[in-house]
This record gives structure tokens, sequence and C-alpha cells, in this order.
């Protein structure tokens, strides 16, 4: 199992932009698929998004495609997801995954995670 730890949340105004990033220790990233997923007070968590290893194929939730990017810097054992166009929707804990395999979007089938990073959006 690797470790993960997130970083870069925080308070952003509705239309803004917030970069999230997870740091993944413990074994190689190589071979790991990873996914960003979220909770908001009183919902399951969710898929957000998705990038295989090494990097060539990302999936997004319907809710975010067009707004968020999911990338990987496998040299530095990172990835990242740049959010754009913030709504009050998108407030949640955001948890980052890694699985050794294939991508996939069912939460299940992560075996890592991190400890999630608070995103706030104000309207």
């Amino acid at each position: 199992q690797v470790q993960l730890v997130e970083s870069g949340g925080g308070l952003v105004q509705a239309g803004g932009s917030l970069r999230l990033s997870c740091a993944a220790s413990g074994r190689s990233f190589s071979g790991y698929a990873m996914g960003w997923f979220r909770q908001a007070p009183g919902k399951e968590r969710e898929f957000v998004a998705a990038i295989n290893w090494p990097g060539g194929s990302t999936h997004y939730a319907d809710s975010v495609k067009g707004r968020f990017t999911i990338s990987r810097d496998n040299a530095k054992n990172t990835v990242s997801l740049h959010m754009n166009m913030l709504k009050p929707d998108d407030m949640a804990v955001y948890y980052c995954a890694a699985r050794r395999g294939g991508v996939v979007i069912r939460e299940e089938m992560f075996g890592s995670w991190g400890q999630g990073t608070q995103v706030t959006v104000s309207s």
C-alpha cells in the first residue's frame, strides 16, 4: 500500500479555482491508478476523477467535466486536481485514492486513501 497525503484545500468564492495535491509515499508509485473522491455533509462519498498509470487516460464525473482536471507527476509521486469555476455544490472533503492496476471509478476498488482535505466554496 502507498500512503497518501492531500493538501491544497481551503476557502474560495464561487467561480474561483483551487488546486489539490496528493503526495504518495511508502511504495513505488509505478503501476498505480489514482483517483479523487469527495464527500459533502450528509451525503455519500462520490467519484470525482481518476487517472491511469502512467497518465494517458482520465475519467471524470459528469458534474465536474470541463471544470476539473486531474494530472500526475510520476517523477514526484504526486497527483493533482485542478478545480476551476467552483460552485457551492463542489464544497466537500476531497480524498485522494490509489489502486495498483487499471483505472476505475468505483471507490471500493481503491485500496489506499488519504485523510482528506476540506474545500469550502462561498456563494
